[in-house]
């Protein structure tokens, strides 16, 4: 089926002609129509202009148009990221009548590489839980057992790549929010060094020293589809301070030593877990690489600072929004 193809095929198979834009949308969005009532992943679906632009690309195809590397493929979007004309929740009542201006600079990065936006994907209402539920459109399930969490705060994200909904597309991480609906749901993410990928147009607002925590970064099936949704993404954007003009390169893996870490410190770790960590080891040991154990120095009071800046910092931000947003708030009350 179209929508199980990986990203990386699929957008090969557009630029060659063996799949159309047009069946590669409709398929995704078959998906999205019998799963998404179990899931609820999205919060806004965007099926008519999917269709569209799929037209479009299929069109630029055909004559022969120059295409981008996401040309006709279809992602996704998670809901802190504006998207011009409709409304960036970021699975908060205060938000739902805020509606974007423009693209985030992310979003627009995407449609320049050719990619269709299919819809926006559920959070938590500020991002803040390790779940995703909130009082707009509520509870997302995981796709694997609708009866556990697909992580947060990018669970919608998730959600919707591992049902085959989406092949990929982008969530946000300051504690964990792509990592761990990564982990949940068995897809890959990738949180990469702030300023990577541009913040500008992200809610709550990370493109800012008080943001050095909150990254955007690509979710996708699988490690090289992420690194092709990096390359879109990747690069300067002076609305967000923490960019800088430093281009990718293929690093030299010479001499490149992994680090094996079992467990911090003596938090304990599931069995499962630990089988799996050692498992990765040793496949990258059978790689050729050296795979050498090891136990951080001077980090166990790591996690203490980590709350500090990203619970009780934020929190007294979150406050004065939610008290902002009391003054301007015309719909119903947060608890009606």
């Amino acid at each position: 089926m179209p929508n199980h193809l990986t990203l990386r095929e699929t957008a090969k198979q557009v630029r060659t002609r063996k799949l159309s834009p047009v069946e590669l949308v409709e398929a995704h969005l078959r998906q999205i129509d019998r799963l998404n009532p179990s899931l609820n992943a999205f919060v806004v679906l965007l099926a008519e202009e999917a269709r569209e632009q799929a037209r479009e690309a299929e069109r630029r195809v055909m004559t022969g148009e120059a295409l981008g590397p996401l040309h006709g493929v279809p992602v996704t979007i998670k809901d802190s990221f504006d998207m011009e004309g409709l409304p960036t929740t970021c699975g908060s009542r205060f938000f739902r009548e805020r509606r974007a201006a423009h693209d985030s600079t992310a979003v627009r990065r995407l449609r320049a590489a050719g990619a269709i936006p299919l819809g926006k994907t559920n959070c938590p209402e500020f991002l803040g839980n390790y779940e995703t539920d909130n009082y707009i459109i509520g509870r997302t399930n995981n796709p694997w057992d609708l009866e556990r969490t697909p992580g947060g705060s990018s669970g919608g994200e998730s959600a919707a790549i591992a049902s085959f909904c989406s092949p990929g597309g982008i969530g946000s991480d300051g504690g964990g929010s792509i990592r761990v609906p990564a982990h949940c749901t068995g897809i890959a993410g990738l949180k990469p060094t702030p300023g990577r990928v541009s913040a500008a147009g992200h809610v709550p607002e990370i493109a800012h020293p008080g943001g050095l925590l909150g990254v955007g970064g690509p979710m996708a099936r699988n490690a090289r589809d992420v690194k092709l949704l990096f390359e879109a993404l990747a690069g300067y954007d002076s609305d967000d301070p923490f960019s800088a003009p430093v281009p990718l390169r293929t690093p030299d893996l010479g001499g490149l030593r992994i680090g094996l870490m079992e467990q911090f410190y003596d938090v304990p770790v599931q069995p499962a877990i630990l089988d799996t960590v050692r498992r990765a080891a040793k496949t990258a040991g059978s790689l050729g690489f050296p795979v050498e154990p090891f136990q951080p120095r001077g980090l166990e009071r790591a996690p203490n600072l980590w709350w500090f800046f990203f619970g009780q910092v934020p929190a007294r931000m979150t406050k004065a929004l939610i008290a902002a947003a009391r003054t301007t708030r015309t719909g119903p009350a947060p608890n009606s």
